[in-house]
């Protein structure tokens, strides 16, 4: 079966990938953030991060463009640009960092920069006050350049527009249309650095199935489940993901 395949992956490795990208889907689907946060630093320790980072990029680009014309009726459009101004900073300083920063370093640093991301989540740190272009710009960019490395610039966003005086429908356009806008972003810049191929390609169809089946199933599970639980649930994957990634686990789980 391997031998028409065109990636060259065990069978074992694409199943950690088709699970991983089920589970981060169903914390995607549920929460609205989580979904780069868990895959990233597993589809890593088995694939590398060139490759898991544009992977997780091309299946989110292909999966949630429905979102995208209501969030731009709702979304406050001006503050959602400034943002994005400041990632089109930061993505392409991402960008670099991937694709000219040793593997291994890279992965230490998704790890880390997870763990930091979890920790905030966890003590419910928010950004409490109204939204100013300059801070709003820097989120951005800092956002951005989590994005272009590792794909996981969610936190930075949804902490800053949570804690601030805007309508929660208001705050989940806002991050809908953002993301939208800097996926966009991040396609240029990893098309232009070569981080797109046929395998990242090939590898999206492998997990897109389940992933699409993760967000559905997580947001069913939205209108049923304890949201407190499922969220500490969600908390203790990421964390456990991190652990996955790390590394120094390669030669105990693989």
């Amino acid at each position: 079966m391997q031998a028409y395949l065109p990636f060259d992956l065990s069978l074992q490795e694409m199943a950690i990938l088709v699970v991983a990208a089920l589970v981060a889907g169903s914390a995607r689907g549920f929460s609205g953030f989580g979904g780069a946060l868990i895959f990233v630093p597993v589809a890593s320790s088995v694939v590398g991060p060139r490759l898991a980072v544009p992977l997780l990029l091309i299946v989110d680009l292909v999966l949630t463009p429905g979102l995208i014309p209501h969030a731009w009726r709702n979304a406050d459009r001006r503050n959602v640009g400034v943002m994005a101004v400041g990632a089109a900073f930061g993505i392409p300083a991402g960008t670099y960092a991937l694709t000219h920063v040793d593997g291994t370093t890279i992965r230490w640093a998704i790890v880390a920069i997870v763990v930091v991301l979890l920790t905030l989540l966890v003590c419910g740190w928010r950004y409490h006050g109204r939204p100013h272009p300059s801070m709003t710009l820097g989120v951005g960019v800092v956002s951005g350049l989590f994005s272009g490395a590792a794909q996981v610039g969610g936190p930075p966003v949804v902490a800053y527009w949570l804690g601030a005086a805007i309508a929660p429908q208001t705050v989940r356009s806002n991050i809908v249309l953002y993301f939208a806008i800097s996926s966009v972003i991040s396609v240029a810049s990893y098309l232009t650095a070569g981080l797109i191929t046929w395998e990242s390609v090939w590898l999206s169809l492998l997990i897109g199935p389940t992933f699409a089946l993760g967000l559905f199933g997580g947001a069913r599970l939205f209108s049923r489940a304890n949201e407190t639980t499922f969220r500490r649930a969600c908390y203790g994957l990421i964390a456990c993901a991190a652990i996955i990634g790390m590394p120094a686990m390669d030669g105990v789980l693989r």
